[in-house]
């Protein structure tokens, strides 16, 4: 397993998956292990991709200083991860949380990317979190599911408020509750570490108006990806998202959640590396 030592001496640990042009992936969670991506839907095949576990999670060493867990600061270990691989420009993807983070790395470090993916992208970064509307509409899609009719007023609890989050709410960030759906959550708990997530997007993380002012200058080309099914973004917050950026494209995964890759692998692969390969997002 590669290490490298961040500034602050802290041991961060990368996994490397196929072969061909590398593709940096950051972990959502925010503050998962990365392994919850697994190959992303056989993207692997025909990529090199180089999977971070941040400070704190997966193999990666907890750090001295719980601040550095904070979202910006977290954007020197990506850099020191891009050094430590030798790429003068790097092929970039953000998964969900890891989508504020590859925006913060990007608005910071523009000549260093040559493409930026953000695949379910939370834009807390932006200041643009996804709304409880946007959720429950989402949600309401689900209709004809079996499990609807329970999880849907706990789903509504918890966006007023009055409910805490319960096992009921997940199958709705997945577009199919099906066996491998609930194998990939039941890992979730060992996977996150949750001290590191309450300081993630905690007072100073973001400067929305700062880097929306650097995105709208960054030269590379972007696409955003959003699932069908996901409330969070939804695609109408993807599509803001995408507005950012000088040059940015949007792709639907029909009818994926909050994970595509699980929904349906060969669509979300072929769809990233055809963008990768400089073809126009489907």
């Amino acid at each position: 397993m590669p290490i490298l030592t961040a500034s602050d001496g802290t041991r961060l640990a990368y996994h490397r998956q196929g072969a061909g042009e590398p593709l940096l992936v950051l972990p959502g969670g925010p503050m998962r292990a990365s392994s919850y991506l697994g190959d992303l839907g056989g993207l692997t095949a025909g990529r090199q991709v180089i999977r971070l576990d941040l400070r704190g999670t997966g193999d990666s060493d907890v750090p001295a200083d719980p601040a550095t867990y904070r979202c910006d600061r977290l954007v020197d270990d990506v850099e020191a991860l891009r050094a430590h691989l030798g790429l003068d420009r790097i092929d970039l993807m953000g998964h969900s949380a890891g989508g504020s983070l590859a925006m913060l790395y990007a608005a910071r470090h523009p000549e260093r990317i040559r493409r930026l993916v953000l695949v379910t992208p939370n834009p807390w970064a932006l200041g643009t979190p996804a709304a409880p509307e946007d959720r429950l509409a989402a949600a309401r899609l689900r209709k004809g599911e079996p499990w609807f009719e329970e999880a849907f007023p706990a789903l509504e609890s918890w966006l007023n408020g009055t409910g805490d989050f319960t096992p009921e709410l997940l199958p709705f960030f997945y577009g199919r509750w099906d066996r491998a759906a609930q194998e990939h959550d039941a890992r979730a708990d060992e996977e996150c570490n949750d001290e590191a997530a309450e300081v993630f997007g905690s007072e100073g993380a973001y400067d929305p108006p700062a880097t929306r002012a650097a995105l709208s200058r960054l030269p590379a080309p972007v696409l955003v990806l959003a699932g069908e099914l996901d409330g969070a973004p939804n695609p109408a917050l993807a599509h803001r998202t995408a507005d950012v950026f000088p040059h940015a494209e949007v792709a639907v995964q029909p009818g994926a959640g909050h994970f595509p890759w699980l929904d349906d692998p060969q669509w979300f692969a072929q769809c990233i590396e055809g963008f990768l390969d400089g073809a126009a997002p489907r």
